[in-house]
């Protein structure tokens, strides 16, 4: 089995936003002419294996780009291939906190997910911590990017320390899946992962030929039950994040671990 711990759908809105430019050069993707049918993203997914993909709702502050309701809908539809993460606005937390455990008690998501840098805000930020309480008492993770941006934004929000190690600090409870592995910090990613219990990393936005090696020697030993696969579709395919896979060297429970186990324990699913 595989779970893919971050992909999304991509909508219209999401696909024409200017900010994404920097990532169709860099992956030679061009934008289509029309919305794409959500059957291409479930052949991306046969075509790597993957059995199950948490979809992502994306909120920017000028406003929705995948809704919550998009993406549920979408796995009312296919609910044995789906599972949905939230979106919502972080610059208004009473009205964040409300979508959220809407989002979860009425629409089924299994998370939250905000990408600090699309508001120039690290997670450290008073108005995250409203969210963070929300999401310890609703039981769900909370999913972030750490590393650099793809997109011409600061990457200083995705510096792992200090900014997730006061969050894990002043929040115990909190289950943190950090995205996109934290590179150039990736040994601060790591050592962060090590210190704290709920504290995972997931693979999305590298191919498993790009992984660093000292996340990989975290992978086979004291870190297989702390690494999640994920890809970043339709950015990268999961196909072509797992090509590379067997050249990893983790023996059995580890791949088992990584492609499914601990997404499975993490999210609920």
């Amino acid at each position: 089995m595989i779970v893919d711990a971050w992909m999304q759908h991509p909508t219209p809105t999401l696909l024409r936003q200017d900010i994404f430019a920097s990532l169709l050069r860099w992956t030679g993707q061009t934008l289509p002419e029309s919305d794409l049918p959500v059957e291409l993203t479930l052949g991306a997914m046969d075509a790597a294996g993957v059995n199950v993909g948490l979809l992502s709702a994306w909120h920017a502050p000028t406003g929705p780009w995948i809704t919550n309701d998009e993406v549920a809908a979408l796995v009312r539809a296919h609910p044995t291939r789906f599972a949905g993460l939230a979106g919502v606005d972080l610059l208004s937390p009473m009205s964040a906190v409300r979508e959220l455990r809407r989002a979860v008690n009425e629409l089924g998501m299994k998370g939250l997910r905000v990408i600090p840098w699309l508001w120039g805000l690290p997670p450290n930020d008073r108005r995250y911590y409203p969210l963070y309480a929300a999401c310890v008492e609703l039981g769900v993770p909370f999913c972030t990017q750490v590393g650099h941006t793809g997109p011409l934004r600061s990457s200083e929000t995705g510096r792992p320390i200090p900014y997730l190690d006061d969050v894990a600090l002043d929040f115990p409870e909190l289950v943190i899946v950090a995205g996109h592995i934290g590179y150039p910090w990736t040994e601060e990613m790591i050592a962060l992962a090590r210190k704290y219990p709920n504290v995972y990393i997931d693979t999305s936005a590298y191919t498993s030929k790009r992984y660093p090696e000292s996340l990989v020697r975290y992978m086979r030993g004291s870190g297989r039950r702390k690494v999640l696969f994920g890809s970043n579709y339709p950015m990268i395919l999961p196909g072509r994040a797992l090509e590379d896979l067997d050249g990893l060297g983790l023996d059995e429970e580890a791949k088992e671990l990584f492609l499914a186990g601990n997404a499975r324990r993490v999210f609920g699913l």
